[in-house]
């Protein structure tokens, strides 16, 4: 298409995203306090959560916009979280006209399995929260008491959960670039140990100074890469088998039969041909 039709399928795409994040903004907005309850009960879990005369969790509001400003956090990512395969869909549809018949039928696998990916990594953010939080409370004197923010809190909690499930679609994404022939197996392997080195990198940058949270996101992380690079292996392996010169380069051409023809055969296509120019 001409690039104006390209911006105008972009503009549509983001469009429909957007309808369908409020869609599921509408929808955090209806669950709003079971959603707010089922977040923090990883803190509420946690005997330094009790620090208020009276029992009960205790998160501390500092400013008259903080009950707002989290409630439009909750109802935001809820509605990401919710439509996960929806929206990932919308962006997947716009790619798709530039792809081969047999490269569109990803398209139903690509959305459905990037969306469980990424739900199944803010679940195990969601799980560790209370083992990494008694871990960061552990460093505490024992005269001080954590008062967490609210708004503090919930950055902590979307921001774990964010980062572990686009960690999560992250292997996803190689074996794509694999299918769409923009990233051989070759290249993976070669760079396999740079890869396992970034994976515990990121996953120490991203997370808090503690090691549960770190390795948590680091070792499914390098687990999930060494299945897309066998997923890219055995797809390489298919593809030189259906079609002999996929790994010859722009510049390089196919090798020729060098072996000397029968007089006989030749003679024989040479009569062929002639008759076939007689008739």
């Amino acid at each position: 298409m001409p690039l104006m039709d390209h911006l105008r399928e972009l503009r549509n795409r983001l469009a429909k995203v957007l309808v369908i994040l409020l869609l599921g903004a509408v929808l955090g907005f209806v669950f709003y306090d079971r959603i707010w309850a089922f977040l923090t009960e990883p803190y509420c879990s946690l005997p330094a959560s009790q620090v208020v005369d009276g029992g009960g969790c205790s998160l501390i509001v500092t400013g008259p916009f903080d009950g707002f400003f989290v409630a439009f956090k909750v109802w935001l990512f809820f509605g990401a979280l919710a439509t996960t395969p929806l929206w990932l869909y919308q962006l997947w549809a716009f790619v798709a006209p530039a792809l081969h018949k047999n490269e569109k039928k990803y398209a139903y696998i690509f959305a459905p399995l990037a969306a469980m990916l990424f739900i199944l990594g803010a679940a195990l953010a969601y799980t560790i929260t209370s083992l990494a939080l008694q871990m960061l409370f552990g460093f505490l004197p024992q005269d001080a008491d954590p008062y967490l923010t609210i708004g503090e809190y919930l950055n902590y909690m979307l921001i774990m959960m964010g980062m572990f499930g686009l960690g999560f679609i992250m292997p996803l994404l190689v074996a794509l670039l694999n299918i769409l022939g923009l990233l051989e197996h070759a290249t993976l392997a070669k760079w396999r140990r740079v890869i396992i080195f970034c994976a515990f990198l990121v996953a120490a940058i991203v997370t808090p100074a503690e090691p549960i949270s770190m390795l948590a996101l680091a070792i499914p992380l390098v687990v999930l890469f060494e299945i897309a690079e066998l997923f890219c292996f055995l797809n390489d392996r298919r593809r030189r088998k259906s079609d002999p010169t996929s790994e010859l380069g722009d510049d390089e051409i196919s090798e020729l039969d060098d072996r000397p023809s029968d007089l006989g055969e030749l003679e024989d296509t040479g009569s062929g041909e002639s008759g076939g120019k007689g008739a």
